[in-house]
């Protein structure tokens, strides 16, 4: 599984990278997790509002930063 935070790096995008954490522990899931900060690539994801959250290439949040509990089940759907 490979994960990826959207965003130019702001308190929000590092807020959603340290749920996405918590939660790929708290549930035991193996993934890569990467930060994607170019503007012309998150826009290619069709994200308008940041952070955006990309879980194998589709992006499941964007303009909001989830609760662990709900990144856990997001990614329970996709494992």
């Amino acid at each position: 599984m490979i994960i990826k935070i959207l965003g130019p790096g702001c308190a929000n995008c590092h807020n959603l990278e340290k749920n996405t954490r918590a939660a790929l522990a708290d549930s035991g899931i193996e993934a890569t997790l990467e930060q994607v900060t170019d503007y012309g690539e998150i826009a290619g994801y069709g994200v308008m509002k940041t952070p955006g959250l990309v879980v194998d290439e589709e992006v499941v949040v964007s303009g909001r930063v989830p609760k662990p509990a709900e990144i856990a089940e997001l990614l329970a759907a996709r494992a």
